[in-house]
């Protein structure tokens, strides 16, 4: 991880969550404010249709490669918003994990929402985060 980012785990709210409850950066930084990263594929097709699952994985590939061409890293996301069209709370679960599997111990403060829809047809799962360097 970044010297940058400093997660903030707050011992008097329970510690039975998987992310940090808040992020701490000294300015002065750099900073990212990336838009949502959509499961397209290079020629803007959505993959992967109907599976949560491996729409996340292509949204974190996505993800990565922006952070990548910025010299950033996953390790400097202080924040991130996991959206997935699904009133299903399982397939909430699928996309989480599949997101938490490419954090691993940078567990970003993030929030993670069901909704009716995202903007491309048969999108089911979207990311957007902010990302902070030294």
């Amino acid at each position: 991880m970044s010297g940058t980012v400093r997660l903030i785990r707050n011992p008097r709210l329970t510690q039975a969550v998987d992310y940090a409850y808040a992020a701490s950066v000294d300015a002065p930084v750099r900073s990212l404010w990336l838009a949502g990263a959509c499961p397209l594929d290079a020629e803007g097709r959505t993959v992967a249709v109907g599976d949560v699952g491996a729409q996340a994985h292509q949204v974190m590939r996505n993800l990565i490669t922006v952070l990548e061409d910025e010299g950033a890293a996953l390790t400097d996301l202080v924040r991130t918003t996991v959206y997935v069209a699904s009133s299903r709370q399982e397939d909430l679960v699928t996309a989480w994990e599949v997101y938490r599997s490419y954090l691993g111990s940078h567990d970003v403060p993030s929030t993670l929402l069901g909704v009716t829809v995202l903007g491309y047809t048969d999108q089911l799962v979207e990311v957007e985060a902010v990302a902070v360097l030294s």
